[in-house]
């Protein structure tokens, strides 16, 4: 029995055992439930806010939270908030004030401090066990709460409850806490927001970007280099087709010199080049199967997607558009890189630009504009100028004058015909000639402000007789006729009617006619005031070269007056323009030309050194020269030859008196003046033995004029082709402050003709300083040039400094100082 009960309780008590074990584990799955929850968090950062938090665990753990916060830099920060332990065992609620930091939760202050920009912040609550090792907690549970940052400005001011010290009171109070503001970012970039008159030359608008100062933008910026997404879009008004095989319409140069994304380029067909680079200096390049159109403004966009190039045009006419795209896919990845070296608007160092006007150029840095190319509008300062209205009245005005130049020069050959007797062919041959009815009626009839010029043409017309007349012959005469009409006039009120004359003047190619009556508009004299129509006026000649309308725009977009925008790339364009003609109108020398000098009106003793031939201050010199005064005898040449001090310009007698001085009086001054008209043939015949004579005998050291070191420099590479000589020669000048010797050193080493060494970019800026700090006209058009662009990594950009270089050249122009001589005569006489 006792057995029996022992072999009965034996599974008895196995099987109790094993009924407690499931029972115990049965209350572990209902105690041990790891869990955390947020129940009640913030929509955003505050600084009150009393947060409950339900937990559990199974086993003895950490709850901890922490705040999580995304800033645009690109970083993301963690920051632990509060933690405390767990037992195991029902559920429990923990309420704790929420403490952030200051700078997420209120505005900076000099106390609060200031923080970057936040995107996100997220509350982590979570259950942790510990690990083998101290450092590592893996989560058993855990639950995250979404908060909104709040703007800078929506931010409260925190109250603090302590003593704020005097500094940082005063601190308080500065610009960066009274006037925050996020910085300003140029992600869509106005290139150009005026208008450009374009000549076709090689003076263009160069423009750079620089990174963005956000990290963010420019982390996104460099990272989408080998991907871009982003768009540009130019106006442009194309007047005549590109002279050579392409023309620089937008281009790109990167540090190398070498054409990157994007180049825009006008073919002589009339079709874009564009020309695309990938990595490794891959290069791809594609026409457009349409023509940009003459006399219409465009608006031109290429949109970068990746490696898909998509390039459209919409053009205006009479408000219609005329929409064509094109879409190239690159077997290449696209590569730009917007800060890389510079862009260029029309021409540059290496291609000549596009002739006609270009509008606003925008760039989309970062994306693609949202408006397609069907709702493209033509822009304000387009509108507002007008060009398109005074081309189509102007093309009616050259129709009208053309069948009138018809008409009366077949009248004057049959009045000159009558007297003889012709066939009956030469008869009918003649009437068939004549303008007809149906060319637009009567056309001897015309309208009242366009009678003068047709009175004019018949004038013309019968007086050459058979000789041809010609449109721009016609502008010319009217150009003359006004300015007779001013010179007799005794009031400004006249100016309004002779105002027509000189429009119409302009309208037939007299780009004088155009830039006076942008003057007289700009200045209200005689007629109202309109800027808008001066401006258009100086950009159509300005357009066609024209010297003092270039001088004019220059002028207005570096002062920014009369409404226009203050762009010193802008006038850099105009100024390189007209300081180039000046370096090549000073080499030929003409007597249109007078010598550009300051003098001050208010300045009596500069006033009383004007003078003329009949002066008496002339004939004194005269008579001093003729005494053997050098000083005299130099004077007047010098006076003679550039048109100097109010005296009319006269080459070959200013040539006698440099030969009167070099072989009678043997002075250096003179010997080097008479040399170099020698060796250029200017107002007598060329010689260059006789020249190389009189250069040596004034660069002797006993005379040592230091001119005539350089001249003879010169001539031993232009005609010797010793440049070892040259170089010597020059480098001696150069120590002797000479600044042609230090634009010619500068010259030698761009061109890589310094014996022995390379080309050195940098060698010749350095040495074209030098000699435009020295006075060289030259040497300041050539560091301009630097300044424009930079040299990489030695020479930086200074756009601002470069301009008022070439403006100080373009305003020693010899046409402006017989402008200038004129006015101050009219002035003395008053």
């Amino acid at each position: 029995m006792e057995r029996l009960m022992r072999t009965l309780r034996e599974p008895w008590i196995y099987t109790h055992f094993r009924y407690v074990c499931v029972f115990c584990l049965g209350m572990q799955i209902v105690w041990g439930l790891d869990q955390v929850t947020l129940l009640n968090p913030p929509e955003e950062p505050l600084s009150d806010h009393f947060l409950e938090i339900l937990y559990s665990c199974d086993e003895p753990a950490t709850v901890q939270l922490d705040c999580i916060v995304s800033f645009d830099t690109g970083i993301t920060s963690t920051f632990p908030l509060r933690q405390w332990s767990c037992v195991p065992g029902d559920p429990k609620i923990r309420t704790l004030e929420l403490n952030l930091p200051d700078w997420l939760v209120y505005q900076a202050d000099g106390i609060v401090p200031d923080s970057q920009w936040v995107l996100s912040c997220i509350l982590l609550a979570s259950v942790r066990y510990s690990g083998f090792d101290d450092s590592k907690k893996p989560v058993a549970a855990q639950d995250v709460a979404t908060l909104q940052p709040k703007l800078f400005f929506d931010r409260p001011v925190k109250q603090h409850q302590l003593c704020i010290a005097w500094s940082t009171q005063m601190l308080q109070l500065t610009q960066p806490f009274s006037k925050k503001q996020c910085p300003l970012e140029r992600e869509t970039v106005h290139l150009l927001s005026s208008l450009y008159a374009s000549t076709g030359e090689i003076f263009g608008i160069t423009k750079t970007l620089d990174p963005y100062s956000s990290e963010v933008l420019e982390y996104l910026r460099v990272k989408a280099i080998s991907f871009p997404w982003c768009m540009f879009s130019i106006w442009i008004f194309v007047t005549r087709q590109c002279g050579s095989e392409l023309c620089g319409l937008f281009h790109h140069i990167d540090s190398q010199n070498n054409y990157i994304t994007p180049t825009v380029f006008l073919k002589s067909s009339g079709h874009l080049h564009i020309q695309i680079c990938g990595e490794s200096q891959e290069s791809t390049a594609f026409l457009t199967p349409f023509k940009v159109p003459l006399s219409k403004w465009c608006q031109i966009s290429v949109t970068l997607q990746g490696r898909t190039v998509t390039v459209s045009v919409v053009c205006m006419d009479d408000e219609q558009r005329t929409v064509n795209s094109a879409e190239h896919l690159m077997r290449h990845a696209v590569m730009l890189d917007d800060t890389e070296g510079y862009f260029v608007i029309g021409g540059g160092r290496y291609i000549r630009g596009v002739e006609g006007y270009f509008g606003p150029l925008v760039y989309y840095r970062n994306r693609v504009s949202p408006h397609s190319m069907s709702e493209a509008v033509i822009p304000d300062v387009i509108r507002t100028v007008n060009l398109t209205g005074w081309l189509q009245t102007c093309h009616e005005f050259h129709v009208e004058m053309t069948l009138k130049i018809m008409g009366y020069s077949l009248q004057a050959q049959e009045q000159t015909e009558s007297e003889t007797c012709l066939d009956a062919f030469h008869d009918w041959m003649v009437k068939d000639r004549l303008p007809s009815q149906s060319q637009g009626g009567l056309w001897e009839a015309t309208v009242p402000q366009r009678r003068q010029a047709a009175n004019l043409v018949k004038f013309l017309a019968f007086k050459y007789g058979e000789r041809r007349l010609s449109l721009p012959a016609v502008g010319r005469a009217l150009y003359s006729l006004s300015l007779h009409k001013l010179d007799g006039a005794s009031s400004t009120g006249v100016v309004s009617r002779i105002l027509p004359l000189l429009l119409q003047a302009g309208c037939l190619a007299d780009n004088r006619a155009l830039h006076m009556s942008s003057v007289l508009y700009s200045a209200g004299l005689g007629v109202k005031k309109q800027p808008n129509k001066a401006w258009l006026l100086a950009l159509l000649a300005a357009q066609k070269d024209d010297r003092l309308a270039l001088l004019q725009l220059g002028h207005l977009h570096y002062q920014g007056l009369h409404g226009l925008p203050t762009d010193t790339d802008l006038a850099y364009g105009y100024y390189a323009n007209i300081a180039k003609q000046t370096t090549l109108d000073r080499l030929n020398h003409t007597p249109d030309q007078t010598f550009v000098e300051a003098v001050y009106l208010n300045n009596d003793e500069m006033l009383n050194l004007q003078t003329s031939e009949d002066h008496h201050i002339f004939q004194w010199l005269k008579l001093q020269a003729g005494r053997g005064a050098a000083e005299a005898e130099q004077a007047i040449g010098r006076m003679l030859f550039w048109g100097q001090q109010g005296v009319s310009p006269n080459i070959q007698k200013a040539v006698r008196h440099y030969e009167r001085g070099a072989v009678r009086l043997e002075d250096p001054v003179s010997m080097y003046d008479y040399g170099i008209v020698l060796m250029t043939g200017q107002g007598v015949e060329r010689d260059i033995p006789k020249a190389v004579t009189f250069l040596k005998k004034a660069m002797d050291p006993c005379m040592g004029f230091v001119p005539a070191i350089n001249a003879m420099a010169w001539y031993h590479e232009q005609f010797e082709h010793d440049y070892k000589q040259a170089v010597q020669l020059w480098e001696q000048a150069d120590l002797l402050e000479s600044p042609d010797a230090a634009l010619n050193l500068g010259v030698v080493y761009s061109q890589g003709l310094y014996p022995g060494k390379p080309a050195d970019q940098f060698m010749a800026y350095q040495y074209y300083l030098k000699s435009a700090e020295r006075g060289n006209i030259r040497g300041a058009i050539l560091t301009a040039d630097f300044w424009t662009t930079g040299i990489p990594g030695r020479v930086r950009r200074r756009p601002s400094d470069a301009v008022l270089w070439v403006k100080w050249a373009a305003e020693h122009n010899g046409y402006l100082g017989t402008i200038l001589e004129e006015s101050l005569e009219f002035i003395s006489q008053e």
